[in-house]
C-alpha cells in the first residue's frame, strides 16, 4: 500500500505545466522612407491688430458713436466725453502762455537796456548779469507754458476717442451718462484685415522642425503656406504664413507658441473663433510606424520589439504623429532593421512569444 507521501509524489509527477500559448501578431521590420503628411494643431484666432479702447481722461460720457459689431476705419470717432473742463483748462493754459511771453519780452528789453548801460559804465556788471538771468528764467517760463498748452490740447483731444485701427467694434461697456475715469475700459476693436492664429508646439516638435530647417528664424522664412480648418471640417480658402514664435518655453505646458497670420479680405474670420492649423511637412529618411503599433502608458509611449527568439519586449520610444490619424515618425528608441508588433500592441504582454 502506497504511503501518503508516495501518493503525493505520484500525483505531482502526473500533472503537466500549461504551455505558454503562441500568439499570432502582424509584425513590421523598420526601415526608412520619405513621406509628406500634414501636421495639425488646435488654434485660437484673434485679430492681428486687436486693441483695447481705454479712456485717457475723466468726464461724463456724452455720445456713443458706434454699435456692437460695427465695422470702423482708423480715425472713426467711437466715443465723446464731456470736454468742458478740458476746454477751460486749455483756455487757462493759453492765457498763462501769453503772460509768460509778455514777461519774457519785458525781461528781454531790460536785459538789452542794461547791456548798453553796462557798456557805458553806468551800471555794475552785477545788475547786467541779474537782468540776463531774469531773461533766461522768463524764457524757461515761456517754454513751460507752451508745454502746458500742448498738454491741455492733448487732454481735450482725449475727450474724442477714435479707433486706432480698421476693425470691428466689440462689446460696448459704458452707457451715455456714465462718469468715465482715466483708465476705464470702453470696448475693443478687433483688427480684421489680418487674423492671427496661435497654437502650441511641443519641445520635440520644435526640435524636429529646427533640425529640418536649421533655426526658428529660417523656419519662418521657408515654412510652407499653412491651411486653416474650421470646427465643421471646412477649409478656409486663404493660406496663412508663420510670422513668429514666442521665443521661450512655457514652463507649465512645456510648449512654445507659434503665430500664423491669415488674410481676411472678406471678413470671414472673427476674433475668438477656434479651429486647426495644418502644415504640410515632408519627412525625409524617417522611420514610420502605424499607430496600431504604439501603446501609451501615462506619459510614456511604447512599442513591442520582437527578438530572434520571437519574444516580445517593450521599448520606450519618442514619436511624432503625422496628423493623418494612422502613422507616426519614430524620433528615438528604435532602429532600422528591428522588428516590432505592428498591430494590436495593446494586447501584447511582456515576453509573449510572437508567431511571425
Amino acid at each position: 500500500m502506497l504511503s501518503l507521501l508516495g501518493m503525493c509524489v505520484c500525483l505531482t509527477g502526473c500533472v503537466k505545466e500549461p504551455e505558454r500559448q503562441h500568439t499570432s501578431y502582424e509584425t513590421l521590420t523598420l526601415h526608412r522612407e520619405t513621406v509628406t503628411a500634414p501636421l495639425t494643431w488646435s488654434a485660437a484666432i484673434k485679430g492681428a491688430g486687436d486693441v483695447s479702447i481705454v479712456s485717457r481722461c475723466t468726464g461724463t460720457l456724452n455720445e456713443v458713436k458706434v454699435k456692437n459689431g460695427q465695422r470702423v476705419k482708423a480715425g472713426d470717432v467711437l466715443f465723446v466725453i464731456d470736454n468742458r473742463s478740458a476746454v477751460n483748462s486749455l483756455e487757462h493754459a493759453k492765457a498763462d502762455l501769453q503772460t509768460a511771453i509778455a514777461n519774457r519780452d519785458n525781461a528781454q528789453l531790460e536785459a538789452e537796456s542794461n547791456k548798453e548801460l553796462a557798456a557805458q559804465g553806468i551800471i555794475s556788471d552785477y545788475l547786467l548779469r541779474t537782468s540776463q538771468n531774469a531773461l533766461q528764467s522768463a524764457e524757461a517760463q515761456v517754454a513751460q507754458a507752451r508745454a502746458a498748452v500742448r498738454d491741455a490740447e492733448l487732454r481735450l483731444d482725449y475727450c474724442t476717442i477714435k479707433s486706432p485701427v480698421d476693425g470691428l467694434v466689440g462689446n460696448i461697456l459704458p452707457r451715455i451718462g456714465d462718469v468715465i475715469t482715466e483708465g476705464t475700459m470702453l470696448t475693443r476693436v478687433a483688427g480684421v484685415n489680418e487674423m492671427e492664429a496661435d497654437f502650441s508646439l511641443t519641445e520635440s516638435q520644435i526640435h524636429a522642425l529646427v533640425a529640418e530647417s536649421g533655426s526658428l528664424d529660417k523656419l519662418v522664412k521657408i515654412a510652407p503656406p499653412m491651411s486653416l480648418r474650421f470646427k465643421d471640417g471646412k477649409e478656409y480658402k486663404h493660406k496663412g504664413r508663420i510670422t513668429s514664435f514666442s521665443g521661450m518655453v512655457d514652463q507649465s505646458t512645456g510648449s512654445v507658441t507659434c503665430y500664423v497670420t491669415f488674410p481676411n479680405p472678406d471678413g470671414e474670420l472673427f476674433s475668438g473663433m477656434q479651429g486647426s492649423v495644418v502644415m504640410p511637412v515632408e519627412w525625409e529618411n524617417r522611420i514610420l510606424v502605424p499607430l496600431t503599433a504604439v501603446m501609451r502608458i501615462q506619459n510614456k509611449v511604447l512599442v513591442y520589439k520582437v527578438g530572434a527568439d520571437s519574444l516580445a519586449t517593450s521599448a520606450i520610444v519618442d514619436i511624432e504623429e503625422l496628423g493623418d490619424g494612422q502613422r507616426a515618425v519614430i524620433l528615438s528608441g528604435a532602429e532600422v532593421g528591428e522588428t516590432i508588433v505592428a498591430k494590436g500592441a495593446a494586447n501584447v504582454h511582456e515576453k509573449d512569444r510572437v508567431i511571425w
